[in-house]
């Protein structure tokens, strides 16, 4: 029976997530649909490719496994050379592209972007996974998704990684409406946290060394119309990317700028390679581009 290169993707995933758990995060799959797929391709092969003997670890793959992912890995080449090769032909770009991205940029830029493309081109099609920056990562890594938008462009290269900056988006303070105007006293009161490793968690440990003060963290959210929603109670003070502001903010709430927050350093990130990104990421990527300057693609 021959080898179902679909199911071989899937094997190439468990491989690179490291495990069926993780993989199934990486393809948007269930846990059984990922081992459903992998004993398919054991049955078309008749080879054993998971390691299921080790009860309650994290399943591996069998040096047979390990061979065909490897193999589904060149296969992925070969894929990419035909579009690029096509695409260089016929000047005409093909295929799919997986964005990962955290909501402000999915209103912003990401699904203007993936507008202009499907107007511009039909063999082009994007589709957008909201993602959270670790688990985007690895399904980066892994080839879940093309694309991922970052808060916090790194200053230095990831390894196998490229990626374009876009632009940088001020952080400002928003007070309840009857705190008043004054930050110092702000500084004393309840304030809308977020979990270490966020962009607002690090512009909040600036502000609070800036003003030599340890800030009362007393609500944690992840998502900034819940932070919006908390300041708007009269509950905290929140800290909120200029991307993230409605265009019409409840009345009475304060919008107050802080150099010492910084900014979020807002970027996308691909796989880099001999023939990564392809052309249509590219295409995608210079959509996204063009919204941060206003032009077309």
């Amino acid at each position: 029976m021959p080898i179902d290169p679909r199911r071989l993707a899937v094997l190439r995933a468990v491989a690179d997530a490291g495990g069926v758990l993780a993989a199934a995060k990486v393809l948007h799959l269930t846990p059984s649909a990922v081992s459903q797929h992998v004993a398919r391709l054991e049955s078309e092969t008749g080879v054993t490719l998971l390691d299921r003997s080790a009860a309650g670890k994290q399943v591996g793959l069998t040096p047979a496994g390990r061979l065909l992912a490897e193999h589904a890995a060149r296969l992925a080449v070969v894929l990419a050379e035909a579009e690029r090769d096509l695409a260089a032909l016929t000047g005409q770009v093909t295929g799919r592209v997986v964005v990962g991205a955290f909501p402000t940029l999915i209103q912003h830029l990401v699904g203007p972007a993936a507008a202009a493309v499907h107007a511009a081109t039909k063999h082009v099609r994007v589709s957008v996974r909201e993602l959270d920056p670790e688990p985007a990562l690895a399904a980066l890594r892994a080839g879940g998704v093309d694309l991922v938008t970052t808060e916090s462009y790194p200053d230095t290269e990831l390894s196998g990684l490229g990626g374009t900056r876009l632009l940088d988006d001020p952080f400002r303070i928003l007070t309840p409406p009857d705190w008043g105007p004054d930050l110092n006293a702000a500084l004393t009161r309840p304030w809308v946290g977020s979990p270490p490793g966020t962009a607002v968690h690090a512009a909040l440990d600036r502000l609070a060394a800036r003003h030599g003060v340890v800030l009362d963290r007393e609500h944690e959210v992840l998502e900034y119309p819940a932070a919006l929603a908390l300041v708007e109670a009269g509950l905290a003070a929140a800290v909120v990317p200029g991307l993230a502001l409605p265009a019409e903010l409840p009345p009475g709430i304060r919008v107050l700028s802080a150099p010492a927050l910084g900014v979020r350093r807002i970027g996308v990130l691909y796989r880099a390679g001999r023939h990564e990104p392809t052309p249509a990421a590219r295409l995608v990527l210079q959509a996204i581009t063009a919204k941060t300057t206003g032009s077309s693609v």
